[in-house]
């Protein structure tokens, strides 16, 4: 048997592990997937090594020092500096971001899409951002305080913080925060989303439960989406990386979606 697990802090209301398990049983692989809480992520490399892991996945807030955990960085990740899926082979760890074309995936159905305000400046933000500027959109970085805005400028991207930014007029506004999964709280003053969403037409919650945020973007009438769909296809290309990219993409994902519904 295989054995696969998640990283993070908190990780014990992820449906990666239900999604993951569920594609396992309906493709007929003998694997498993767990959950590992880890408050340190300076840690992440010598925990997956004793846990004799084949591979793992990593939510926040342990993406980037999973990057440094890593012996070798393949493709988007190397320009996101953090790492969602790690695999191990030969005795060596290897990182990707599947977080990066799986948002580019969940957000195919918008329409035009040419310029974009990201909400928030960790690793999340990070792959958004270079998956957007893959496409040609250059986003615009907004964060509370500015020290974690010095990786984005150092990138080329726009950022600015609360205190001195201006609200001007974006198609799509992305919240990667994580304000709103256990609280009522807004990634930014409420005033201020309130002006965005105003002149905006699309809302992307990573988030994938109902939050301040959407609920204020759909009351100003945008087309919104939280974070499911990019969960699935983030969870699609990492489970076929896992299996060295040789399964039908649609079928995990005909099986994650029904965990996904599962636990709706």
């Amino acid at each position: 048997m295989t054995l696969y697990s998640l990283f993070g802090n908190p990780v014990s209301h992820s449906l990666s592990p239900r999604m993951h398990n569920l594609a396992f049983t309906r493709l007929g692989i003998d694997g498993a997937y767990i959950r590992t809480p880890l408050e340190d992520g300076a840690h992440l490399r010598e925990v997956f090594l004793n846990q004799k892991l084949d591979g793992a996945n990593v939510t926040v807030p342990h993406k980037e020092a999973a990057f440094r955990a890593c012996d070798t960085v393949l493709g988007i990740a190397t320009s996101i500096k953090a790492i969602n899926t790690l695999i191990y082979t030969k005795g060596a760890i290897t990182g990707y971001n599947t977080d990066a074309p799986g948002f580019l995936r969940a957000i195919a159905s918008f329409g035009i899409v040419r310029t974009a305000l990201i909400l928030g400046a960790g690793g999340t933000a990070k792959a958004l951002a270079f998956a957007l500027k893959s496409t040609g959109i250059a986003p615009v970085i907004l964060n509370r305080s500015a020290p974690k805005l010095d990786a984005f400028i150092a990138e080329g991207f726009t950022c600015f913080t609360h205190e001195n930014f201006s609200p001007a007029s974006f198609d799509l506004i992305v919240n990667t925060t994580s304000a709103g999964l256990s609280d009522e709280a807004f990634p930014t003053p409420e005033a201020l989303l309130k002006t965005l969403f105003n002149k905006a037409t699309y809302a992307f919650e990573v988030i994938y439960k109902p939050t301040p945020f959407l609920a204020l973007a759909k009351a100003h009438g945008l087309t919104c989406k939280d974070g499911k769909e990019m969960l699935l296809w983030q969870g699609v290309l990492a489970f076929n990386l896992f299996h060295h990219n040789t399964l039908a993409e649609e079928k995990i994902a005909d099986a994650m979606r029904e965990a996904l519904r599962l636990s709706s």
